[in-house]
């Protein structure tokens, strides 16, 4: 070839610096000679290796002399009979000839194989080249999606989905034939509604889960969601509160399911909630008679309890009074007065209005959903109810102390369903053939690095699903605009990482530092990128690569308020009396009846 603009003065794993000698050659070849373009250097066994340009700067200016510039790259991989493979065995030694990538070496790059099949954005130095993926990589392997607020990420998190499910130009490409795919969003702000909502005659059911229709029985929770719902863990008699409320809740269990042996506390089947507060507060008011013969529970009537679960479930009762005479001596009970803040607290929550969707959920005839319900509960999440494509469940109304309970509840089923239904299927020598992804949206408000209590139970269902949920057929998609403070074990997870532009440093650092030792000073381009730019990487792109994504239509409502624009508007009425009425109500569901 004898198109060559440079030579390679040093080479090494992490850096191949060449040399262009003339600023003519340079100038010509600007357009292709930027920050983030590529080039391809001969190896000296007939092949390439194609690199990244990290940065160019010039050496020389003295006058009168032609300048000279050294442009620093990354390799990333090599051309291999005009193959791109990632990585590269043979690293070009000192004069290899350099030369630019051209654009349809670009395409060919890019279109070298069946296997990337699902269309991604446009490349962006080259708006002409679409970017595929392979999309079984990219869903089946988890995926990371950062960017700071106003960087697009919404928008590309919606893009994504909807060539996911067919959706184009407001349109529904499916529309002769529904096709199997099972997206459920946690939309911590009640964005991508819009996003998924399509005219009538499209037919684009969209599952769109909130507080008013969300059906989450409490009696699905699991031992560690129950107890951190109820149970204060500073407190410091917190070790009886775990043992009386798991006592009642597993003898409860066992009143309403006689049909089943060995029920345990996590079973998920139907409790009365209601009566194991009533439970507990007999055992708070407890009073043991110690007559003769007797010593045992006594009721203000002269019942002897000696089997709790027959009188302490229906209502709460009243008890002898201590006494220290000897026709009528009695004590207290071992927990007396113990758990007067426990039973306080259990009160409270049940009364609580805001809490109905988990602790009081009705079904259309105002009945209570048990445990021959739980089929139409999971078809619920799942979108087996309407035949949905995509499941929203819309978390902005969700009262934010049970935020991580409701987010770990439903992972946890959706897991737990996928995990039986594997089984299933290889029972049969099959796999899965009805994968799901979860799509965490603002994932650090529930999944974060921290460790705070209140928190452990969606960071344990979530983190669990990171760890296993790819061989049950189930992935994530874990969206933040602060990707520093999101669980370190589920980024460490995910083999794709899309990350729009970062403006915190400490996000900057921690991207970089996640991605692959050969590509990481890729990301010194993260504050630069403009709105709907991204840096894509990861197992499922043939090399990684900066391209533009298109905007979704319909669009999710993410978009900033012009404040600016708005001030400049005509003053505007406000109908106070329609905001107050709505204010009301909110406060009519919070307050404890």
């Amino acid at each position: 070839m004898s198109n060559a603009i440079g030579k390679v003065l040093s080479s090494s794993p992490s850096s191949i610096i060449i040399e262009i000698n003339s600023l003519t050659i340079f100038e010509a070849n600007k357009t292709y000679l930027q920050v983030g373009k590529h080039m391809k250097i001969a190896d000296g066994n007939h092949n390439f290796v194609v690199c990244v340009i990290n940065n160019i700067r010039v050496i020389n200016y003295e006058i009168d002399t032609d300048l000279k510039l050294h442009i620093e790259s990354q390799p990333i991989g090599s051309l291999i009979d005009d193959k791109f493979e990632r990585g590269s065995n043979t690293l070009p030694v000192p004069t290899e000839p350099a030369y630019i990538l051209g654009e349809g070496e670009l395409d060919r790059i890019f279109s070298t194989s069946h296997e990337y099949d699902f269309p991604l954005g446009l490349l962006a130095q080259n708006r002409e080249i679409e970017v595929k993926i392979s999309g079984d990589k990219f869903f089946g392997k988890h995926v990371a999606i950062v960017g700071s607020t106003g960087s697009g990420k919404s928008s590309a998190v919606a893009k994504i989905l909807q060539n996911v499910v067919g959706i184009q130009n407001g349109g529904n490409l499916n529309l002769s034939e529904q096709k199997n795919s099972h997206i459920i969003i946690f939309d911590i702000h009640s964005e991508y509604t819009a996003a998924f909502t399509l005219a009538k005659e499209h037919n684009f059911v969209l599952n769109n889960l909130t507080i008013d229709n969300l059906k989450l029985p409490y009696w699905l929770m699991n031992s560690e969601e129950l107890e951190c719902l109820f149970i204060e863990s500073n407190e410091n008699n917190s070790h009886n509160q775990v043992s009386i409320f798991k006592q009642a809740v597993i003898l409860n269990k066992e009143k309403y399911n006689q049909n089943l042996n060995d029920i345990t506390y996590d079973t998920p089947v139907y409790f009365s909630i209601k009566e194991v507060y009533n439970y507990i507060e007999n055992m708070n008011r407890e009073v043991v008679s110690k007559l003769s013969g007797e010593n045992c529970p006594k009721l203000n009537d002269g019942t002897l309890v000696r089997d709790r679960k027959q009188y302490y479930f229906e209502q709460i009762n009243e008890f002898v009074p201590q006494s220290t005479s000897a026709n009528s001596k009695a004590s207290n009970g071992p927990f007396y007065g113990e758990f007067n803040r426990f039973s306080s607290r259990l009160e409270t929550k049940l009364s609580d209005k805001r809490l109905a969707f988990l602790l009081n959920p009705q079904k259309s005839d105002s009945t209570h959903f048990v445990s021959e319900d739980f089929e139409e509960i999971m078809k619920q999440f799942m979108g087996y109810i309407n035949k949905a494509n995509v499941s929203i469940v819309d978390l902005s109304g969700i009262p934010f102390e049970v935020l991580s309970i409701t987010v770990s509840l439903i992972s946890r089923l959706v897991f737990d369903f996928c995990f039986h239904y594997s089984k299933i299927q290889h029972d049969k020598e099959q796999l899965n053939d009805v994968p799901v992804m979860i799509v965490c949206e603002e994932a650090h408000n529930y999944i974060p690095r921290s460790n705070n209590a209140e928190f452990k139970s969606s960071k344990k269902s979530i983190e669990r699903i990171a760890k296993e949920g790819r061989k049950y057929g189930l992935s994530l998609m874990v969206v933040s605009q602060r990707p520093s403070e999101v669980s370190e074990t589920i980024f460490a997870q995910c083999n794709n990482f899309i990350s729009l532009r970062l403006t915190n440093n400490s996000d900057q650092n921690y991207i970089k530092n996640l991605m692959p030792e050969s590509t990481n000073t890729i990301g010194e381009v993260l504050p630069n990128l403009s709105p709907g730019e991204c840096i894509v990487v990861g197992d499922s792109i043939i090399m990684p690569t900066i391209i533009k994504m298109e905007k979704p239509n319909p669009e999710p409502k993410s978009q900033s308020i012009l404040f600016n624009n708005e001030w400049q508007q005509p003053w505007k009425e406000i109908t106070f009396t329609e905001v107050i009425k709505r204010w009301k109500r909110e406060v009519e569901l919070q307050s404890i009846t």
